[in-house]
């Protein structure tokens, strides 16, 4: 039976755990969600990150699913999550935060760090004993190059694979080109950490719902997809990626139908433009995205169809679970119909469907331990 391993699931953190844990100089940056009026309203310090709407009537969606299900106990109750996941046919999982994806907007650098410690240590008591069915990604705070090593060091030493990087770059932090990244990006070749971005991380609330017009429901989950495709092509464009090799990139909940077009459009203008390119790289853009960038994707079949640019390792289906935008509860009939009409054998569908991803997070399992 083929193994089926989920690229991207998410945890929903105790509403007072950073309030709880920071300690007391730091607690007026603490992340935390108020009801105000017909909102509840998440803020770091001052800073508004996120504002929803509360509805008081279940909303449910063509098959009579509730629509947010972000408060399915298996967010927050591993033994009821595993029953759901495998009632999926879901074999294991990497897992992403909640509140956590919004780290890097906490704009005091120490408290940046100790939130992510505080998320890291209840992450690693959540799922630090079932490493078998559960990758854990660590959140790697970004504000002070300093603490995000020492923090790199820690949960690598916990046995953690994977850590966060903001998708989209908070504005007041420089982009993937700059060298200020290079110990990071070190740091992780160095100690095996895949450095995730995952949609979303990085954006405050005028950056997620910046379309509010017509369109705005659809626009402001698409254009997210582009985050990680920016991210990506400065990687790859400033030469880290071609500096540090052995780094590698994750971006999740983006698709990743778009990352061959991508690889051969860097291509084409890494060859014409070539008397203007700084820094010189060592190898075509396509051949650094191939060995270093991989991407997960949910319903986008495009991604298999054009493997043949980006390798099929560099694909990686996930679930999303509990997010409405995801495949559950249908995760099943999603699967076995991936691969309708697709020229595929037999060997790449298992590794697109669970094997990229376990060896890539080196799920500790023995034939997934191998480092990708």
């Amino acid at each position: 039976m083929t193994f089926v391993f989920s690229a991207d699931g998410h945890l929903v953190e105790p509403k007072d755990l950073y309030a709880e844990n920071l300690p007391p100089d730091l607690a007026k940056f603490t992340i935390r969600s108020e009801k105000e009026g017909d909102y509840i309203v998440t803020r770091a310090g001052s800073n508004v990150l996120n504002r929803s709407r509360i509805n008081t009537q279940p909303r449910l969606d063509a098959n009579g699913d509730q629509f947010a299900r972000s408060n399915r106990l298996g967010a927050t109750n591993v033994e009821v999550r595993l029953q759901e996941l495998a009632g999926q046919g879901i074999d294991a999982e990497i897992v992403f935060p909640s509140s956590a994806m919004m780290t890097s907007l906490v704009d005091n650098a120490e408290a940046e760090a100790a939130t992510a410690r505080i998320y890291n240590d209840w992450h690693h008591q959540m799922l630090g004993d079932r490493t078998h069915q559960f990758v854990r990604c660590g959140v790697i705070p970004v504000r002070n190059t300093d603490f995000a090593l020492a923090e790199m060091e820690r949960i690598a030493s916990l046995g953690f694979t994977a850590g966060m990087l903001p998708s989209f770059m908070p504005r007041d932090l420089p982009f993937y080109n700059d060298a200020r990244w290079d110990p990071i990006f070190e740091a992780a070749q160095q100690l095996g950490i895949v450095l995730v971005l995952h949609t979303g991380s990085g954006r405050n609330e005028g950056d997620i719902r910046e379309e509010k017009g017509p369109g705005g429901a659809i626009v402001n989950y698409t254009v997210q997809m582009c985050d990680a495709q920016k991210a990506i092509m400065y990687m790859v464009a400033g030469g880290i990626l071609d500096r540090f090799p052995g780094a590698k990139i994750a971006a999740i909940e983006s698709g990743a139908s778009w990352l061959a077009a991508l690889a051969e459009r860097m291509d084409e203008v890494h060859e014409a433009h070539d008397m203007f390119v700084q820094p010189k790289l060592s190898r075509r853009p396509s051949e650094i995205i191939r060995r270093q960038v991989h991407a997960s994707f949910q319903y986008d079949r495009a991604c298999i169809m054009s493997r043949s640019v980006t390798g099929h390792q560099a694909i990686m289906w996930g679930a999303d679970y509990p997010h409405h935008e995801g495949t559950f509860p249908r995760s099943r009939d999603v699967v076995a119909h991936l691969f309708d009409g697709i020229d595929i054998s037999e060997e790449e569908k298992a590794d697109i469907i669970g094997g990229n991803a376990a060896r890539l997070f080196r799920l500790n399992r023995p034939e997934f331990m191998a480092a990708a």
